[in-house]
């Protein structure tokens, strides 16, 4: 497909506008805090995902952006104009709704063609733009159709070119594939984190699902309670949280009660000492350590015995464990393990070798796969 880069007569192509939030908040009339003071900066032409469980404030956070609820104090800039009291139509945004929004008496070049005529365009450059559109999306054969007749992908396609056809300064998208099965929302994922990198775009996506906002965003807010708790990349986010929600809402976690730390690597816990490789910033606040480590990096000991230790481990022995059930989920298994103190481990391997239900076994893991983070 061709990278879309002619311009309307009036306009400049999409530029890469930045996104400043400073000490936003915002309270309800009835006294519910929406918002507590919220700060983000996504430099232009990213793809930033605000994710977080429902009620977290994330899609108030959105509609704080797009102008559709007004902040109690603190600011928003898009690029290096101050828009925090501009109406919607002053914005220059584009949006995308769970439920897509198209107009069903219109066919899809005319969904296209609608907001270029709201902001009158030509006769002869609206005819232009869809056509661009069209090719980007990958449905010219479908331009004549009703939206009746498209699928929910594409359906979802057509939203996000009619987003787009104006050449808005910022994309916001409020869980657009929410109503799509999974292996679609894959596939269309991977489509429109596409479509955000060739147009240059910047994007501002909100989901609860956290293998959408891994596939798409170049980093991931993490919010709950009106906060953002923690804003860096997929990776980032995955392998150093800096707290206990966010380590469990990203994925499956093993969390372990430190109860105390020398200072030099190593933590006290009910399975003796724990070598850990990396720390996460609490912010100074008080709280309880915990050790992480991912299922995916804990290993069965080879033939069920206990193997020496090496400098790289993260235990002393090997910990003795009881196999509790198996869960099969096609490429992969999770076996859950009760550890001594009777607290359940989460263990991922493959399909070969399995321990049995009831079988005693041991299991060890890397000092360099575990973190200490904060409550």
């Amino acid at each position: 497909m061709q990278n879309v880069q002619a311009a309307h007569p009036d306009r400049s192509p999409i530029g890469a506008n930045s996104v400043t939030i400073d000490n936003l908040e915002l309270r309800f009339p009835n006294g519910y805090v929406g918002l507590k003071s919220t700060n983000l900066h996504v430099p232009g032409g990213q793809f930033c995902t605000l994710l977080g469980p429902s009620g977290s404030g994330k899609t108030t956070l959105l509609r704080a952006l797009a102008g559709l609820v007004t902040p109690t104090r603190g600011r928003i800039a898009i690029g290096q104009k101050d828009v925090t009291t501009l109406p919607v139509q002053a914005r220059n945004i584009g949006f995308v709704f769970q439920n897509y929004a198209l107009f069903p008496h219109m066919n899809v070049a005319d969904n296209i063609a609608y907001p270029l005529k709201l902001h009158k365009w030509s006769a002869a450059d609206r005819t232009d733009r869809v056509k661009e559109i069209l090719d980007l999306i990958e449905l010219s054969h479908a331009a004549g159709h009703s939206v009746g007749q498209l699928s929910g992908g594409q359906q979802q396609r057509v939203a996000i070119g009619r987003a787009l056809a104006y050449r808005p300064s910022l994309l916001l998208l409020d869980e657009p594939m929410g109503a799509l099965d999974r292996r679609l929302r894959q596939q269309l994922g991977a489509d429109l984190r596409d479509l955000q990198q060739r147009t240059g775009i910047t994007a501002v996506y909100v989901t609860h699902d956290q293998e959408e906002a891994f596939i798409l965003s170049d980093k991931i807010a993490v919010m709950r309670q009106g906060e953002i708790l923690q804003y860096s990349s997929p990776g980032e986010l995955y392998a150093r949280p800096r707290s206990r929600f966010v380590a469990e809402f990203l994925g499956e976690a093993n969390l372990i009660d430190a109860q105390s730390t020398d200072g030099k690597g190593h933590a006290m816990t009910a399975y003796g000492s724990i070598g850990f490789a990396g720390h996460t910033s609490t912010n100074g606040k008080t709280t309880t350590p915990a050790l992480l480590v991912r299922p995916e990096d804990i290993a069965f000991s080879s033939n069920r015995t206990s193997p020496t230790p090496t400098s790289q481990s993260a235990l002393a022995q090997p910990l003795k464990v009881e196999v509790l059930k198996t869960l099969f989920l096609g490429s992969r298994c999770l076996v859950t393990v009760k550890a001594p103190d009777g607290k359940e481990l989460l263990v991922e391997c493959n399909k070969s070798g399995l321990p049995q239900q009831g079988e005693a076994v041991s299991i060890t893991w890397d000092r360099s796969a575990t973190v200490l983070l904060g409550s």
